[in-house]
Parts: C-alpha cells; sequence; structure tokens
C-alpha cells in the first residue's frame, strides 16, 4: 500500500454524518484524508450518511451504497476507506456490492479499508524496530482473521503477491486462517523474548528520572524532542512519523534525566494496537512526568486533548504530572491576531492542567523557559528519588536561562 515510487491511487472516503456539529464530520474526513494520503493514497471524494446509527448490512444505506458505487466508478477509484470500522459482515456485503461478478475493464477491483486497518497499515510501513514491528503484525493479524473472506488484496501485498485471488474458496480461506493462528502464536512468542528485553533495560534505567512526550499525533512532539536532546529523531508533518519509541539522556544544568518520545495517539486508535503497544507505551506508564503537547494552531486541539487524556487514562497514566506544553504558537498568532494568547489559559485550567506553557518548536519561541520549568520538576522527582542528596551535600547548579 505504501509504495513511495507509485503515483498515489484514488481513493474515496466515507463517514457517518455528526448533525449537531457538521463542521466536526469534515474535520474527521480531513483526518481520514491526511492518514490516506499519509498510507500513499490521495482523495478522490466524500460521501457522508446521516443517520444515527449504522446500517448493520452495509453500513451505509441502501441509496448511500449507489452513490457511492457511482462516485467509485466515476473517479475510477480503488480504494474506499470508511471512517470508522466494520463487521466482518458489513465488509463482505459492501465488497460484493463494489465488486460485481461481472467483471468491468474500465473500473478495477476496489479494495475497502476501515479505519483501523488503515492505521495498521501505517504503522506496518512505518514501525523501524524489531519489537515495534512484531507489535503491528500481530495486531494487524488479530484484526484481519474474523474478516477473511475476500480480504485477499491486504495478504497479497503483505505477502509480496501480485494480485487478488478472487476465484479463492471456502478450503483456500480456512488454509489462510490456519496460517494466520499459527502466524499470531508465532508473533505473541516473539515479542514475550522482546518484552523481556525491553524490561531488563528498563530495570537498568529505573533510578533515573524518566519524562516522556505524549500527545496527539503530528503535534511536533519529535521536533521538541531534538530541540531538548540535541538528537536527530525523524520529524516530518505526516500522521505517525514516530511509531518506535525513542529515549535520550538529557542533561540541564547538572540534572540528567530521560527522555523518551513515543508514538503519537489518535481518536479511534484500533484497540488491538493499543493492546499490542502496551509495552512500547510503558514508557509512558513509567514516566515521572508528562509533556502533553498540543497543536494549539489546530482548530479541534480542544478534542485532541480529550483524546490523549481518554488514552492515558485508558492505559494507566492519567494521573502523572503533566505540562501541558501549548506548541505552533507562531501558527496560532498568525490565524488569531485579535486573541491573546494569556486569555488561553483559564480554558486549559478548567481542564484540570496546572502547569501550562506556549513554545514554538519552529521559531524556538520559550524553548529556554521550557528547559528552565522542566528543570525545576526534574529536580523535585530527583529529591524524592533521593531524599539524602542536599543533607550530603549534593548541588544543584542552577540552570540558566540564557
Amino acid at each position: 500500500m505504501n509504495n513511495s515510487t507509485a503515483l498515489p491511487r484514488p481513493a474515496v472516503l466515507v463517514a457517518l454524518g455528526n448533525t449537531r456539529q457538521p463542521e466536526l464530520t469534515e474535520e474527521h474526513l480531513d483526518e481520514l484524508a491526511f492518514l490516506a494520503e499519509t498510507a500513499g493514497l490521495r482523495e478522490a471524494g466524500r460521501i457522508v450518511q446521516n443517520i444515527s446509527k449504522p446500517d448493520p448490512r452495509t453500513f451505509i444505506g441502501k441509496g448511500k451504497v449507489e452513490e457511492l458505487k457511482r462516485l467509485v466508478h466515476f473517479t475510477k477509484a480503488t480504494e474506499v476507506i470508511f471512517d470508522d470500522d466494520l463487521s466482518p459482515s458489513q465488509l463482505r456485503n459492501l465488497e460484493r456490492e463494489l465488486n460485481p461478478k461481472e467483471k468491468d475493464e474500465e473500473q478495477p477491483q476496489v479494495r475497502i479499508y476501515d479505519r483501523s486497518l488503515l492505521i495498521l497499515d501505517i504503522f506496518l510501513h512505518r514501525a523501524k524496530t524489531a519489537q515495534a514491528r512484531t507489535q503491528v503484525e500481530l495486531a494487524r493479524y488479530q484484526y484481519l482473521l474474523p474478516r477473511l473472506t475476500r480480504m485477499w488484496t491486504h495478504l497479497e501485498r503483505q505477502r509480496g503477491g501480485t494480485g487478488t485471488r478472487g476465484g479463492a474458496g471456502e478450503k483456500e480461506i480456512e488454509t489462510d486462517r490456519r496460517n494466520i493462528r499459527h502466524q499470531i502464536t508465532v508473533l505473541k512468542e516473539r515479542l514475550k523474548k522482546i518484552e523481556q528485553q525491553r524490561l531488563t533495560q528498563r530495570k537498568a534505567r529505573s533510578e533515573a528520572v524518566r519524562v516522556a512526550l505524549v500527545g496527539y499525533t503530528n503535534a511536533g512532539k519529535s521536533t521538541l524532542m531534538n530541540l531538548l536532546s540535541g538528537s536527530q529523531v525523524l520529524a516530518e508533518n505526516k500522521l505517525f512519523a514516530t511509531v518506535d519509541s525513542t529515549v535520550r539522556k538529557v542533561k540541564l544544568g547538572n540534572m540528567p534525566f530521560l527522555l523518551s518520545d513515543t508514538v503519537g495517539f489518535i481518536r479511534k486508535l484500533p484497540h488491538h494496537l493499543i493492546e499490542s503497544f502496551k509495552s512500547t507505551l510503558d514508557e509512558v506508564r513509567e514516566a515521572d512526568i508528562l509533556l502533553h503537547v498540543v497543536d494549539v494552531s489546530h482548530p479541534y486541539h480542544h478534542n485532541q486533548i480529550e483524546v490523549v487524556n481518554h488514552t492515558l487514562q485508558e492505559i494507566g497514566a492519567g494521573n502523572k504530572t503533566t505540562i501541558l506544553v501549548l506548541n505552533k504558537m507562531d501558527a496560532f498568532r498568525q490565524q488569531h491576531p485579535e486573541l491573546h494568547p494569556e486569555d488561553m489559559l483559564g480554558f486549559y485550567r478548567q481542564q484540570g492542567f496546572e502547569t501550562i506553557i506556549m513554545v514554538s518548536a519552529t521559531t524556538g519561541e520559550n524553548i529556554m523557559e521550557l528547559k528552565r520549568l522542566l528543570f525545576e520538576e526534574v529536580k523535585k522527582v530527583f529529591l524524592t528519588i533521593y531524599p539524602n542528596y542536599l543533607k550530603d551535600g549534593y548541588v544543584f547548579a542552577p540552570f540558566e536561562v540564557s
């Protein structure tokens, strides 16, 4: 799916409408389009279905299915991407509707993705370490197993095949099911060994103060990681640029600590992915301090904060000392010259954040102030770990803001 040398394939996006907040529907579709772009696809059209709950048979109503078929034919789309998860039966029914038995030489076979499968494909492409790749492959197989009817295209691409197996019978499907169950068992065993190695590494670092960068995907965490640590972590304007967690030793004054950059969160993050990534998210769970990075220039950044807070609660990291880092202030000022940034602080304090700082990782605005603030917070944790240091004559070198 992710072939950087090929032209982006056209995809039609499908979502249920939010009748109370129609602008939120567009925002969700914009995010889905960004996900598609990250996966090497391009938006060819959009379908919005305004119903209170999904149709149990085809997710969208019968009339919208016909509209979708016409749009797919008109745009010659090769992919249809749903912004929610599809049940196995919905997937089967939609594939029958969009890929009739009568072949149309001008219209290629249409592959159907739901949101989870799209995210899993992106993660699989972006994961670099053995642990991350194993985690994603496990999550992907677990997700595909109940959906194995006409999902040949997804599996063929992973196996390096060149085409679909549209005539495959039930025997071949059952063979693939057995193969996938075997792969799941192998991957779980492999993951256990990798996680044991990572646990040993974390125990070796257990006496250090640990800080973790968290936030919605594409909020600027990796850029901040580079500024705070002097390292060169990949930072680009794409969703999930970081999938593998990265840990760097940082020193402010004479105060050392470990700083980790973790995978960005996103709404409707696939459950299997959260389960598989729990060992990677241990960097967040075991951190002493969280830097919650927010793209304050995003029109729905308050929703993104809620998504991150919910995910932190879900993984058991919701009550940690947190610094809210409002990033991209340069872009925010251009968008809202009439607003004074200080007037925003009351809103975030109402959301439960006590320590808030406004920065721009791009221009360097307030980065030294962020370092000073982080120095003070790390020092507090350090003294809880080593309460006798001051009694023993240890002196903290002041962190000077130049």
